[in-house]
């Protein structure tokens, strides 16, 4: 049950993901808009705090290191463009498939694990999954943009 539970806010979430994806390919990017993600999620890792969630460091580097393999298939989708002198995230067709892909594959591998681990202690390592995920990527982003926009600096002052 707690399973099913947990499936269905991963879908919600995702879903939500795709929703806010889509209004912010409607408005300039900013370093603001890029970085501000990861750290309203690193407040999620007050959940450390309480014991049932505690993991080891083992735990901690196979599940952020996931996270970051995962994230490649967003970095890959993320993409920007210069319009009327403003930098805008182009949306991505795959971004939707990828963002369900990931899904299936966390779900499947929470199923997995949470054979062997406890409830909180999967919680913790897919908490550091997502996270890995979204720092990795919103660094890549963050590279990205500050690339296109030091290009788009140099070529208004030339």
């Amino acid at each position: 049950m707690l399973i099913t539970a947990t499936t269905i806010v991963g879908i919600l979430m995702a879903v939500t993901m795709i929703f806010v994806r889509m209004k912010a390919s409607r408005r300039p990017a900013s370093k603001a808009r890029i970085i501000l993600p990861p750290l309203f999620m690193s407040t999620g890792a007050f959940m450390f705090l309480v014991p049932a969630f505690q993991v080891s460091w083992a735990q901690v580097l196979e599940a952020f290191s996931v996270g970051v393999i995962f994230s490649l298939f967003l970095i890959k989708s993320s993409n920007f463009e210069v319009k009327n002198g403003h930098i805008y995230l182009i949306p991505s067709k795959a971004f939707v498939f990828i963002l369900f892909g990931l899904l299936i594959v966390r779900v499947t591998l929470k199923v997995i694990i949470g054979k062997t681990v406890s409830v909180g202690e999967t919680s913790g390592m897919f908490f550091l999954l997502a996270f890995g995920m979204i720092l990795s990527w919103r660094i890549a982003m963050l590279w990205k943009f500050t690339r296109i926009e030091k290009r788009l600096n140099s070529s208004v002052t030339s």
